[in-house]
C-alpha cells in the first residue's frame, strides 16, 4: 500500500497562495488527486492528474487552482491561488487506478490531510 504525506497547508488572508505538495512512498501511480473537506460538509473533489500528464478541476476551482506532478520525485503539487474563504478545509491527497475523475470512492490510498485556512 502507497503511504501518502500532504505537506504545504497554512493560514493565509482572501487572495492569497499556497501550494500544497503530496509525497508518495513509491512510483508507478496512475491517478493523484485532491479533495478537501469542511467542517459539517462532504469530502469533494478539486483536482486530478494523470501519469501521462491529463488533469482535470472541480469548476469552482478553475482558473485558481494548479496541479502538477513530478513523476522521478513521486510528488504531487496544488498550487492554489485568489483563495477565498470558502476554500478553508483540510485538503487530502488520494491515489486511484480507476481514471481521471474527481469521486472519492473512486480512491483507495489516502494520507492524513494538511489544513488550510483563509480569513477574510
Amino acid at each position: 500500500e502507497v503511504q501518502l504525506v500532504e505537506s504545504g497547508g497554512g493560514s493565509v488572508q482572501s487572495g492569497g497562495s499556497l501550494r500544497l505538495s503530496c509525497a508518495a512512498s513509491r512510483s508507478t501511480i496512475v491517478i493523484l488527486g485532491w479533495f478537501r473537506q469542511a467542517p459539517g460538509k462532504e469530502r469533494e473533489g478539486v483536482a486530478a492528474v494523470a501519469s501521462n500528464g491529463g488533469t482535470r478541476y472541480a469548476d469552482f476551482v478553475k482558473g485558481r487552482f494548479t496541479i502538477s506532478r513530478d513523476n522521478a520525485e513521486n510528488v504531487v503539487y496544488l498550487q492554489m491561488n485568489s483563495l477565498i474563504p470558502e476554500d478553508t478545509a483540510m485538503y487530502y491527497c488520494a491515489t486511484s487506478s480507476y481514471g481521471l475523475g474527481l469521486v472519492a470512492r473512486m480512491y483507495n490510498n489516502w494520507g492524513q490531510g494538511t489544513q488550510v485556512t483563509v480569513s477574510s
